[in-house]
């Protein structure tokens, strides 16, 4: 009888032990039935010995067993079905998390090693993975924090039955969504902050052009950031004029006539002021320079300060 887990990073495909373990198979399978799994987090990712889920919170506290939505609250957990002869013996063993004996409820784990036979007798042990070991593998190497949680969330997706011996009991049919519940469950709780599951680097989201120009903007912005805070600047986030380019780190002894020379070979230059101290009248190794249109200003954006001892941090205007 098998159980397929879409998970963000992969598909993996569960054979359970139903003939030895039926009160644990068939809460496995009707939580899965109601879509109780969907969105929840592999909220402890231990490398080399076991990832766990099945917790709705996130936390690793919670979790309530398909008993407990058919028969009540005194339900909420189940009795062991441990069985010395179903080993944790090689990776990809699915067994119960259970928060103490006979306190079995919706919390699983897949083990991320072979051999982990000291587990034995303590979880029960009620499937093995019959497909995706690659996706086992590539969750054993997430990156995780002290806790054992991922820094990238990883979620099932959505939960298929692909064979359930099980009829279902009268009242599970209202338990069941009309649609397949996606994104995290209700009752997660948000206290850290992590990547979601759907992140995806912005180098590979670009082009290596457009990746370029995403950088240089946030370049720019970060400069015109530490302007404001030194009082160059009044806002950081003021709208530039198009035509008017900001330069820095020029030489000290630079006079606004040769920054006319060097920048009216790519358009009419309206003006240039350099930014001098106030009470000494010395340089202060930056610049406005503001042209007739806002295709010279880019042409001289694009391919002369990048080439000289001009450095180009922020289209923007102080006035």
């Amino acid at each position: 009888m098998s159980v397929l887990l879409v998970t963000s990073l992969g598909d993996l495909v569960v054979d359970l032990h139903t003939d030895k373990c039926p009160l644990t198979c068939k809460n496995f399978l009707k939580l899965c039935k109601i879509k109780y799994y969907n969105g929840c987090l592999f909220h402890t990712v231990q490398k080399d010995f076991t990832a766990q889920t099945g917790d709705p919170t996130g936390t690793g506290k919670g979790g309530d067993s398909i008993y407990k939505f058919l028969y009540g609250d005194q339900a909420r957990f189940f009795a062991d079905e441990i069985h010395l002869d179903l080993k944790h013996s090689k990776m990809g063993t699915v067994a119960m998390a259970s928060a103490g004996e006979n306190l079995n409820a919706s919390q699983f784990y897949l083990t991320l090693r072979d051999d982990l036979d000291y587990l034995d007798g303590k979880h029960a042990v009620f499937g093995d993975l019959a497909e995706g070991h690659d996706t086992l593998t590539r969750i054993n190497e997430a990156y995780v924090d002290e806790k054992g949680r991922p820094f990238k969330n990883i979620r099932i997706k959505h939960t298929y039955i692909l064979d359930d011996p099980f009829d279902d009991p009268p009242q599970l049919a209202d338990l069941i969504p009309d649609a397949s519940p996606e994104g995290k469950p209700k009752d997660e709780v948000d206290d850290e902050v992590r990547l979601e599951d759907d992140w995806v680097p912005l180098d590979e989201q670009l082009g290596p052009a457009e990746l370029e120009e995403v950088i240089r903007t946030k370049d720019a912005h970060s400069s015109a950031v530490v302007l404001e805070s030194i009082g160059d600047i009044p806002d950081a986030e003021i709208k530039p004029p198009d035509n008017v380019l900001f330069v820095c780190k020029l030489n000290p002894v630079t006079e606004d006539e040769d920054l006319h020379t060097i920048f009216s070979r790519f358009g009419t230059v309206l003006s240039t002021e350099i930014i001098r101290d106030f009470k000494t009248g010395d340089s202060l190794c930056y610049a406005f320079i503001e042209f007739e249109t806002k295709e010279s200003c880019e042409q001289a954006y694009f391919k002369v300060c990048p080439l000289s001892y001009i450095w180009v941090l922020y289209i923007i205007h102080l006035h």
